[in-house]
C-alpha cells in the first residue's frame, strides 16, 4: 500500500517572471517519464476541462507541458512533494544549494557522503537540494528506496559533469506550480474531490513485464497488484462521475484485463533505466482513457 502523508497547504508566493519565459521541463529525471511519450499523452487532453489531476506525480512532464491554471499534483513520496513546495516557494534559496552542489557532480565520494546524510538532519531547502543532486548524479538517474525508507542507488557513470539545474527552467517550475494544490497522499485521496468535467492523468508504477523486471520501490511501500486493481476501480468511479481520466500502464494481460471496458492504444515508448543499452529499445505501452482522442498527432 502506498504511504499517507500529510496535506501541504498552498501557500502563493509572488515570484517575476519574464512573461516570454520558456515552458518548464520536469526539475528531476523519474523511471518511467513521460517525454518520449509526450506527443501521444497530448491526443487525450480535453480541449477544455476544469481542474488537472497528477496523482502520480512523479517528474510530472505532463503538467508541466500544460501549465494548467487549476491543477492538484500529488504523491506518495513525501521527499518529491516537499521539493515540489520548496521549488514553489523558495526557488531562490533552491537555487543557492544547487550551486553550492554543482562543483560535486563527478565526486564519488562525496555522493556515498551525501547519500548517508540522514534527511530529517537537515533543512527543508537542503532537503531538497540532496534530492535533486542524488536524482541526477546516480546510476541512470533513477529514483529509488528500500524498505527502511532510503535513496540506496549507486553513484553514476557520466562522461560529462551533469548539471544539477538551469535557472530559467527553476523559475518557470515555481511559477507553474503557484496554481497547483500539492498533497503527499494516496491516489484515491487525490482524486477524491474531482468533478465532472475534470480531467485526470494516472501514471502509476507499472505492472512488471516479467518477475526479474519488477520496479515499484519509488516509496518504501511497493505498489502492488491489489493497488492496480485499486487503482482501476478508482478509474472507474471516476468515469461515471463524468470525468476525463487517461492511464498509461505496460502492455500486460493484467492491465488489458482491468480495463477492458475502455478505448485502449498501443503505443512504442524507449525505457531509459536499463542496465544494459539493449534493455532500452521500446517497447509496447497502453494508454487506456475514457473518452476517444480530442487531437490528432
Amino acid at each position: 500500500m502506498q504511504r499517507t502523508g500529510p496535506r501541504i497547504r498552498l501557500v502563493p508566493r509572488a515570484l517575476v517572471v519574464s512573461a516570454a519565459a520558456p515552458r518548464a521541463l520536469p526539475l528531476v529525471k523519474w523511471a518511467g517519464g513521460k517525454r518520449g511519450l509526450i506527443e501521444q499523452l497530448l491526443r487525450y487532453v480535453p480541449v477544455d476541462f476544469g481542474t488537472y489531476y497528477e496523482p502520480f506525480a512523479g517528474g510530472a512532464t505532463l503538467f508541466f507541458h500544460l501549465g494548467p491554471a487549476r491543477a492538484v499534483l500529488a504523491d506518495a513520496n513525501p521527499h518529491l512533494i516537499e521539493l515540489y513546495t520548496i521549488a514553489r516557494d523558495r526557488p531562490e534559496a533552491l537555487a543557492a544549494a544547487l550551486d553550492a552542489l554543482q562543483p560535486h557532480v563527478l565526486d564519488k565520494t562525496f555522493y556515498y557522503e551525501m547519500r548517508r546524510r540522514l534527511p530529517e538532519t537537515l533543512d527543508p531547502v537542503q532537503r531538497a537540494a540532496r534530492l535533486i543532486y542524488l536524482n541526477k548524479t546516480c546510476y541512470n538517474g533513477l529514483y529509488r528506496e528500500n524498505s527502511r525508507g532510503e535513496f540506496n542507488v549507486p553513484f553514476g557513470r557520466y562522461h560529462r559533469p551533469p548539471t544539477l539545474y538551469q535557472r530559467d527552467n527553476l523559475l518557470a517550475v515555481a511559477a507553474a506550480l503557484r496554481h497547483a494544490r500539492l498533497l503527499c497522499c494516496d491516489f484515491a485521496e487525490a482524486v477524491h474531490d474531482a468533478a465532472p468535467g475534470d480531467f485526470i492523468y494516472f501514471d502509476p508504477p507499472y505492472v512488471p513485464l516479467n518477475t526479474t523486471a519488477s520496479f515499484t520501490r519509488y516509496t518504501r511501500d511497493a505498489f502492488s497488484e491489489e493497488d492496480q486493481r485499486r487503482l482501476a476501480r478508482v478509474f472507474l468511479e471516476l468515469a461515471k462521475r463524468g470525468c476525463h481520466v487517461l492511464l498509461s500502464n505496460s502492455d500486460t494481460p493484467l492491465v488489458r484485463a482491468l480495463y477492458a471496458d475502455f478505448a485502449i492504444e498501443e503505443v512504442r515508448a524507449g525505457r531509459n533505466i536499463n542496465s544494459r543499452a539493449s534493455g532500452r529499445a521500446p517497447i509496447s505501452e497502453l494508454l487506456i482513457s475514457t473518452h476517444p482522442p480530442a487531437r490528432e498527432l
